[in-house]
């Protein structure tokens, strides 16, 4: 009865052990199942960045990650944005992904909307659809979206601009913004910074010349065509004030290149001084109605700050060290210009 007892009594002690070293495995496997549908690596190096576009759902998202191979395990990334309650958090952005990320470190990031800024920089740009084309690749905004801002009559009055001479709130800089601005937001951004840059000092210097801050810019841009180098803009910056202070026409060639639309023009011949467009400075006097490309800050300044001479006219050298030649009369104009023209002739340049 003993024996029977006793090995009863053995048997249920095994069972309880087995019982116990099963829990414990089940626990173990539930726990690293656990660590690994939160914790674990599974974020790929496939893919530099999660763009998530405005309005997106999670099911975008979703379809997002799979396809361009995001993470690893899809399933596992699946049941940790449902259980993190992020399948209702969608927030649209540019999120920098770092391989070896959990999902848990993942959808953390997305649910808080840490995005990366995109550093915005601009210069030189010469046509207004150039630079909604590059902004567009830069932030969400279609290009489209940008450029109908732009050419919105309504829309730039209320920054006190007209859609020919908008160009001149775009000052050229580095600028952080996020990716997922919208183009509205981008416009105010903008013109946030050109109320910065035209400081008190810029303005005292622009009224001195009797210009606004836009005709400054408007002029820059043509300095800013004409200076293959900076050192010499604040004397091409005197010249065409002198000009405008003498009401001479400016006769600036790249404004009839502008004119034109034809920017592979090298040499400006005779024929193209008669294109009629109000940008064209052999037709019009003063300045035309709005920037030919987009003026650096240096250009800008250039004209602010400009040399102080009688020069009226100019033209390149005849080294092509990219500097020019100045005169304050005709003749001294018509000799550096046939011996530039011969130049041009001797390396076969004809337009």
């Amino acid at each position: 009865m003993n024996q029977q007892t006793q090995s009863s009594g053995g048997t249920l002690k095994k069972f309880i052990i087995a019982l116990v070293a099963i829990i414990i495995l089940a626990l173990g496997i539930t726990g690293v199942l656990y660590y690994l549908r939160y914790f674990g690596p599974n974020v790929t190096d496939k893919q530099e960045y999660l763009y998530i576009h405005t309005d997106a759902t999670y099911a975008d998202v979703y379809a997002t990650i799979r396809h361009d191979g995001m993470v690893k395990d899809t399933t596992t990334f699946n049941w940790a944005a449902h259980n993190m309650n992020y399948v209702n958090r969608v927030k649209p952005g540019k999120y920098k992904l770092k391989s070896g990320m959990s999902n848990r470190a993942l959808i953390n990031m997305l649910k808080s909307g840490t995005q990366e800024p995109v550093e915005l920089k601009f210069h030189n740009l010469r046509l207004k659809s150039q630079f909604a084309a590059f902004v567009s690749k830069q932030l969400e905004p279609d290009s489209v979206v940008i450029i109908g801002l732009l050419d919105s009559s309504k829309f730039v009055e209320q920054y006190g601009f007209n859609t020919e001479n908008v160009y001149a709130m775009f000052i050229p800089n580095t600028y952080q913004m996020y990716w997922n601005t919208t183009g509205v937001k981008f416009i105010n951004r903008m013109h946030d910074e050109y109320t910065k840059f035209w400081n008190a000092d810029r303005k005292q210097k622009a009224s001195a010349l009797n210009l606004t801050p836009i005709q400054i810019s408007i002029l820059a841009s043509i300095v800013d065509a004409e200076a293959l180098h900076d050192d010499e803009m604040p004397m091409i910056a005197g010249l065409y004030l002198n000009r405008l202070k003498r009401g001479i026409k400016l006769e600036a060639d790249p404004t009839v290149i502008y004119a034109t639309g034809d920017f592979t023009i090298k040499r400006v011949l005779r024929k193209y001084l008669s294109t009629p467009s109000p940008y064209n400075t052999y037709q019009v006097t003063g300045l035309p109605p709005g920037p030919i490309m987009m003026p650096s800050v240096n250009a800008i300044d250039a004209v602010l700050n400009p040399k102080s001479h009688n020069y009226i006219y100019m033209c390149a050298k005849e080294d092509f060290s990219g500097y020019h030649n100045f005169a304050s009369n005709v003749a001294e104009h018509q000799a550096n210009a046939r011996r530039f023209q011969q130049a041009l002739d001797e390396r076969g340049i004809k337009r």
